[in-house]
Order: structure tokens, then C-alpha cells, then sequence
């Protein structure tokens, strides 16, 4: 599955790639963390409850940044596993500046997931993607415009 699109964010670039560039404060806004585990600037492991419908797993992720060119551009892989399902997620950032108060940050996503939870949910998956992609941005974009001074 791919997943893309656009959001603008009223706050400066540098602080909208710190934010998400730091697994500590990004995965604040990730439904469902159950733990992280930090290992380095480059890598951590992120423990998360998800599902699709009546099908859910605690998945055991480990996320490792492939490219960081600050602060425009990121590309990062997710690779985790629930008993009986397995996840893989590449992910790319782009930051544009409007200007020095405002950001546009182009996403995208694929998606693979194999096992139960594609198996049983398969038609119910997009939607479910839909709806955690849009509280992750919602949580990011009110946290990053909260902290800008008018």
C-alpha cells in the first residue's frame, strides 16, 4: 500500500525537522506506543499496539533513519513483527520552507504487511491506515504550531 500527501505546518522549518527527526518527541503523537528504546541517533525500536478491525498485535519495530540531510529531507524504514504478522515501512520526508514562520512537508509511504492482519483485514486496511495517519499528523501539526510564539 502507499500512502501520500501534503501538510502545512505554521512553524519555522529547523524546528519542524527536530521535531521530527527526534524519536522521543515524534512517537508522542503515534497512537498506541507501548514503549522506545533509543539506541543511537540513527536507530531505536518502538513497541506498538495495532490492528486492523477485530485483529490487533503488539508489534516490535525497529526504525532506522536510511537518510538525514538537514532539515529538508528524511527517508526512514520500519521493520516489525506480531505473532502471526509482520510489517515493513519506508518512509520519506520532504520539508520546504514557506517562509522563516511556515512549512510544507511532502510524505509519503509504502506499506507491506503480511500474515493475520493482512489476511483477515485486508479490506478494512486503508481506512484504518487513513485514520492513524491522520491523528499522527493532527497531534504533530497542533504540538509544532502550539510552541511557535505570535
Amino acid at each position: 500500500m502507499r500512502f501520500e500527501g501534503t501538510l502545512d505546518i505554521a512553524a519555522p522549518r529547523d524546528r519542524v525537522w527536530s521535531f521530527l527527526t527526534d524519536p522521543t518527541q515524534v512517537t508522542t503523537c503515534a497512537p498506541d506506543v507501548q514503549s522506545l528504546d533509543v539506541s543511537d541517533p540513527h536507530h531505536f525500536k518502538v513497541v506498538v499496539r495495532a490492528g486492523v478491525g477485530p485483529i490487533k498485535g503488539t508489534f516490535s519495530m525497529n526504525v532506522q533513519f536510511l537518510e538525514l540531510e538537514r532539515p529538508k529531507h528524511a527517508a526512514v524504514l520500519a521493520r516489525g513483527q506480531a505473532p502471526g504478522s509482520a510489517v515493513q515501512m519506508v518512509s520519506n520526508m520532504d520539508l520546504s520552507e514557506f517562509d522563516d514562520t511556515h512549512t510544507v512537508m511532502e510524505w509519503s509511504s509504502e506499506v507491506t504487511v503480511s500474515g493475520m492482519i493482512q489476511q483477515v483485514g485486508a479490506r478494512l486496511m486503508q481506512g484504518a491506515a487513513d485514520k492513524i495517519t491522520q491523528q499522527l499528523f493532527a497531534c504533530i501539526k497542533t504540538k509544532l504550531e502550539a510552541s511557535v510564539p505570535i
